[in-house]
């Protein structure tokens, strides 16, 4: 069964669902959490204190509303644009990070935020 998390940016509230990889459950498991975190073009990391080797499935070529861990900073990502790393509109990460889930929402509004943000991500 896939698992929920609320991710509360500012005023706003969105939901993102988990995949089963042993990476989102080490995440989930660590829920509740607060963090800042900072833009890189449009995608905002931040440390999370997640350490993990990087997966079987690790890429750098994102999708929009994807939330990944990057194993080289211990940082929970989210993607909604292109990066500096980018090579077309499609997200991508600095180096290959974990995927752990997906944000089926509107996530726009994130392109209007500052360079740093504080983000909380609990369970549902």
């Amino acid at each position: 069964m896939a698992k929920e998390i609320r991710i509360k940016v500012q005023d706003k509230s969105i939901v993102g669902v988990l995949n089963s990889s042993q990476t989102a459950e080490i995440f989930y498991s660590a829920l509740p959490k607060k963090f800042a975190m900072q833009r890189w073009g449009d995608e905002y990391y931040g440390e999370c204190g997640i350490k993990t080797a990087a997966a079987e499935d690790a890429r750098a070529e994102m999708e929009i509303g994807e939330i990944a861990i990057w194993p080289g900073g211990n940082a929970l990502c989210i993607f909604f644009g292109p990066t500096p790393a980018s090579i077309d509109e499609k997200p991508r990460a600095i180096s290959l990070v974990n995927p752990i889930g997906k944000i089926n929402e509107d996530i726009s509004f994130l392109k209007d935020l500052p360079g740093t943000i504080e983000v909380e991500f609990e369970k549902m």
